[in-house]
């Protein structure tokens, strides 16, 4: 499918696939950054915690831009500051 997820910087095609596998009765999912999270000891504990993994990305995300923000907002002053000086 085409499209445009809302961390992606740009459109591309994403497959779906299941996320969910069990190994040795074991449940785990796989990530997009390439990780392996579980064990769960179910195929419906596993998938709430996609969920909620999904939310926790999100969320750092958004907690990294917006340091990042404050952190180039200092930067700026400090220069502005500097340049009063001399």
């Amino acid at each position: 499918m085409f499209g445009q997820r809302s961390l992606d910087p740009q459109p591309g095609t994403h497959y779906r696939s299941s996320r969910v596998s069990a190994v040795n009765g074991q449940y785990f999912f796989a990530t997009r950054e390439g990780t392996l999270e579980g064990p769960y000891l179910s195929r419906h504990d596993a998938e709430q915690s996609i969920t909620r993994y999904i939310e926790r990305m999100v969320m750092a995300d958004k907690l990294m831009r917006h340091s990042s923000e404050h952190i180039d907002n200092l930067q700026r002053r400090e220069a502005i500051k500097h340049n009063q000086e001399l």
